[in-house]
């Protein structure tokens, strides 16, 4: 009698076929000198990792910051970044205001990157002249004997964050390729909202409704020249450079910077920390944030002034990272785009900002 299969011949050849199909696939797939047995039937799919959820900034920070900007009598921008959390409190974070001196940073860190890249030492010797000279603070100028002095990258560096000497920032910035090298660093880190200028004496002329001239660096050549000028000129001057800085820049785009120099994103291991130690031993605005931190914290920073008119002025800015005695750190940046409020006034936002931070650390 002849044997009559439940399924059709042409289904068992098919699924014998299938099986081999699988047979097949999993030997192509497998590594060579491992056993197949080594490799389940079954297909796994990766997971991706999760998405950590974002922290909020603590709402009592967020009130004192806005309350504190909004109470000012000027243009005031102001932001904070926990570096820890990711979290951001602003006011007016996203205007463009008046850097000054801070952007002395962005110099700094073109010369640490190309150290970086092993373009330059900080031992490489420079001859400082007297056609290097340029406008208001300039402490090395009183350096130069028969006209030059003998120095370094590295000192240069160190003066022109430490005492915000004109002259070496200026010095440093011809050294490393002029303002294109510096504007090249901040497009390539991605740094945002952060113009920078022509340098110190091109800035300063021409927020005086100067032109600039050599003879501007020595004595009080600059300010006489300035003074001559009719008072609507200067005025006009100054409206342009605040209306719209060429070396603008949005505090939450300074902070944010910060944060990422202290991460390492930007530099080096060895250069993010030679570069948060000058600014620690900072000289200048002591009264400004720093005149609020804490006994046992620790505080690196950039200051930034710009110029008086009629009871105003263009700038007047502090710039730095934080950090608690737990490790705990915070990258600030409150900038006054125009005031006319006095010194003290002015000191006392910036501290009000870190006493805030202080008190509501998380």
């Amino acid at each position: 009698m002849a044997f009559e299969s439940s399924r059709p011949l042409s289904g068992i050849l098919l699924a014998v076929a299938l099986c081999a199909c699988v047979q097949d696939t999993r030997l192509a797939t497998r590594t060579p000198g491992v056993p197949p047995s080594r490799y389940p039937a079954q297909v796994v799919m990766a997971v991706p990792p999760s998405t950590p959820r974002p922290v909020a900034a603590p709402e009592a920070l967020a009130r004192s910051i806005n309350a504190v900007a909004r109470s000012f009598d000027g243009r005031v921008g102001v932001a904070v970044r926990s570096i820890d959390k990711g979290w951001t409190v602003e006011s007016n974070g996203d205007v463009r205001l008046p850097q000054q001196s801070v952007s002395k940073l962005w110099v700094a860190m073109t010369v640490l990157d190309l150290r970086d890249s092993g373009r330059l030492t900080l031992d490489d010797p420079i001859t400082l002249t007297r056609n290097d000279l340029t406008l208001f603070h300039q402490p090395v100028a009183s350096l130069l004997k028969n006209g030059e002095y003998q120095t370094t990258v590295g000192e240069l560096l160190r003066r022109a964050l430490t005492m915000s000497d004109n002259t070496c920032n200026d010095r440093l910035l011809r050294y490393v390729g002029g303002p294109s090298a510096v504007r090249d660093f901040i497009a390539r880190k991605g740094l945002g909202n952060i113009r920078f200028g022509p340098g110190e004496r091109l800035l300063q002329s021409a927020t005086a409704g100067l032109t600039w001239r050599p003879e501007y660096a020595f004595g009080n050549a600059f300010s006489l020249a300035r003074a001559r000028l009719p008072q609507s000129a200067r005025i006009a001057a100054f409206e342009r450079y605040v209306a719209d800085p060429p070396d603008g820049a949005a505090p939450r785009a300074i902070a944010d910077a910060l944060a990422r120099l202290k991460k390492d994103e930007l530099l080096s291991p060895n250069s993010t920390a030679f570069l948060i130690s000058t600014m620690e031993s900072s000289k200048t605005g002591k009264q400004r944030m720093r005149g609020a931190v804490p006994v046992g914290w620790s505080f690196g920073h950039k200051t930034g002034t710009g110029q008086d008119l009629a009871g105003r002025t263009a700038g007047y800015n502090d710039v730095g990272l934080l950090m608690a005695p737990d490790g705990r750190a915070y990258a600030i940046a409150v900038m006054i785009g125009d005031t006319p409020r006095t010194i003290p006034q002015r000191q006392e936002l910036m501290q009000s900002v870190v006493q805030a931070v202080v008190a509501n650390q998380q």
